[in-house]
């Protein structure tokens, strides 16, 4: 079945930071996508100013590589995928329209959570997936264990026969080599190019060249010349440019027709303008503006949708509104509910994994996915496009059993490393939150691996928690696991905290005989506000204080010497940190320069009264 060029479409998929998109970087390279003048950046894939900053990759983005062999020509099509488990809907849209994926898996670390979850998806669509155990050349590198980890963890997914017979390459995506025996010359990726010819089938849809037009939307961009695109593999037929296609929903609807104003293909990291493109082929389209995620583009004659996978749904939600402190619409533009509404409608028209509706009261937005990170990286982007928002804290999605109407909670398997000596301290925080622990083994190099399964609830708030425990050295990874029956109550934020009384700049004066009360979130000069939260108070009770109290001067010599005033720098949360903090009747106040905590009522009388009659 193969043509010339031969047409293979792979993913890549991995837990997160084991070398997914350095070894893209590799097999462009090496696959000819750059000239010998081009001026290259490392993690090219990574093109996101996010990704960038966090080391981590956020969105899939397929590309294109041109291999040549004694065979002939082959062009491959090569999508990377995130690792991190909150942006598991990308991987499992990015799977539906690949025939094969390369599973890497780090050759000290081994298979992780994510590399569980993803693993699961693929084999469960029935892939046969080629294994790479990649940085074999770090020294800590445990290869053939690893490799009997993956195998142990293909059994337990339920693998089949055929792809438990998985072919399996030793690799190092940084300097870019793979072979099939550890002994075996390192030379250059060429293995893994002819692995994927020779393992990956060609695209089932290229037998279908000769029906009709069909095409699954799996990702949806937005470009500043030619407005919407949607990407997808093209399930049958072939599409010139110019020809009127429609549009239809998962359940046959037709949307909207439109005539395709320019079809796009992936070659290295461009996408180029074709003038048709057939089966089996991933391309993306510009003309439609009603057709999203899951649609199906087609032909006018064709009448069922293509079938889409359907999304595991979201664990964990935050409540958006409007900034309502007295500092709103300084230093944002962007502050009406109706643009921040159609902000985040336009992001879960693209993203399946997330889903917006309007909340009880009206006035606000219920934002959901599947975790802080998720959610943490959508509203850091809104923030640099100058948005102000302010944040609830998060809470999970429960349900209930439809037998016995018993409530159930959403848990999560954790996947903790850490040193030897801080072991007891890690269990007992967890036991604490609700969780149970499955595994305790050596993990090697006076480190310890511990897996627990907790409630997702429990988890909120506690990342920052356990780095300090663990001195910073400690690793953790989520994933989630099941809804189970709730697990009781658990306790919240043992700190009260520091909330400022009066408005106005913050004084030093004041900070400094704040500091031992508890921990501040504000320097001096800072802008505060009646309700707002400047620090942290070493007790569990909340406590209003006066950052704007000065000493008093008269003209009255004193007998001693003032004491030289100096803070200690004060501790800023990340937006995660920030989010996972607050308690119920708190919010987070998001601004294109600040991050500010405060108190749902600013009013410190208020409060009380609420307090008293609720």
């Amino acid at each position: 079945m193969d043509t010339a060029p031969r047409l293979r479409n792979v993913a890549i998929i991995a837990h997160v930071d084991h070398g997914k998109t350095t070894l893209v970087d590799q097999m462009l390279s090496q696959g000819g996508a750059f000239r010998e003048n081009e001026a290259r950046t490392e993690r090219a894939m990574d093109s996101n100013p996010l990704e960038r900053e966090r080391g981590i990759t956020i969105l899939a983005k397929p590309t294109s590589v041109m291999w040549h062999d004694a065979r002939g020509e082959a062009r491959l099509n090569i999508v990377d995928t995130p690792g991190h488990a909150d942006f598991g809907g990308e991987v499992e849209r990015i799977l539906s329209m690949v025939d094969g994926c390369l599973l890497l898996v780090d050759a000290t670390e081994g298979p992780m959570p994510q590399t569980k979850f993803v693993l699961g998806k693929a084999l469960r669509l029935g892939l046969k997936p080629i294994v790479v155990l990649n940085k074999v050349d770090r020294p800590t590198a445990r290869p053939d264990a690893v490799l009997d980890e993956v195998f142990d963890l293909f059994m337990a997914l339920g693998a089949t026969n055929e792809q438990l017979d998985f072919t399996a390459l030793y690799a190092s995506g940084k300097e870019g080599w793979a072979t099939h025996r550890m002994e075996d010359e390192r030379k250059n990726l060429a293995p893994l190019f002819d692995a994927i010819i020779d393992h990956v089938p060609p695209p089932k849809p290229m037998a279908l060249v000769g029906e009709p037009f069909r095409l699954l939307v799996t990702m949806i961009d937005s470009d500043p010349f030619l407005g919407r695109t949607l990407t997808g593999r093209i399930e049958s037929g072939v599409i010139r440019v110019g020809e009127t296609i429609k549009a239809m929903t998962r359940d046959g609807k037709e949307v909207e027709r439109a005539r395709m104003s320019k079809l796009l293909a992936y070659r290295g990291l461009k996408r180029i303008p074709v003038e048709e493109a057939s089966a089996g082929d991933i391309v993306a389209i510009a003309g439609l503006s009603e057709a999203t995620v899951a649609y199906t583009l087609c032909a006018l004659e064709v009448t069922e949708p293509v079938k889409a996978i359907p999304i595991d749904p979201p664990t964990l939600s935050v409540t958006i509104s409007v900034n309502s402190s007295p500092l709103a619409g300084r230093e944002g533009d962007k502050v009406q509910s109706r643009v921040i509404r159609d902000r985040l409608m336009r992001q879960a028209e693209g993203d399946v994994a997330i889903t917006v509706t309007e909340a009880e009261d009206k006035d606000s937005l219920e934002l959901a996915g599947r975790g802080e990170l998720q959610i943490g990286v959508l509203i850091e982007t809104m923030r640099r496009e100058g948005f102000e928002l302010s944040i609830s804290r998060p809470k999970v999605l429960l349900r209930t059993d439809d037998e016995t109407g018993e409530k159930l909670e959403p848990i999560e398997e954790i996947v903790i490393d850490v040193d030897d000596e801080f072991t007891g301290s890690v269990i007992e925080k967890l036991a604490v939150r609700k969780a149970e622990m499955t595994e305790m083994k050596p993990a090697g190099g006076g480190k310890t691996r511990l897996i627990f399964h907790a409630p997702s609830r429990g988890l909120i708030g506690y990342y920052s928690e356990f780095m300090t425990d663990t001195r910073g050295t400690g690793v953790m990874n989520r994933l989630f696991h099941a809804y189970e029956p709730w697990r009781g109550d658990i306790p919240g934020r043992r700190n009260g905290a520091l909330v400022a009384n009066d408005s106005g700049n913050s004084v030093l004066y004041a900070l400094f005989y704040l500091e031992p009360r508890g921990t501040l979130f504000i320097g001096d000069g800072e802008a505060v506000y009646e309700g707002m939260i400047i620090g942290e108070n070493s007790r569990g009770e909340d406590m209003d204080v006066n950052p704007l109290k000065e000493k008093k001067l008269s003209n009255v010599r004193s007998a001693g010497k003032d004491e030289q005033m100096r803070l200690t720098p004060a501790r800023r949360a990340t937006l995660e940190q920030a989010i996972s903090w607050i308690d119920d009747d708190e919010l987070v106040e998001v601004t294109p320069k600040s991050i500010r905590l405060r108190k749902r009522e600013l009013n410190a009388s208020f409060r009380k009264k609420r307090v008293r009659v609720g």
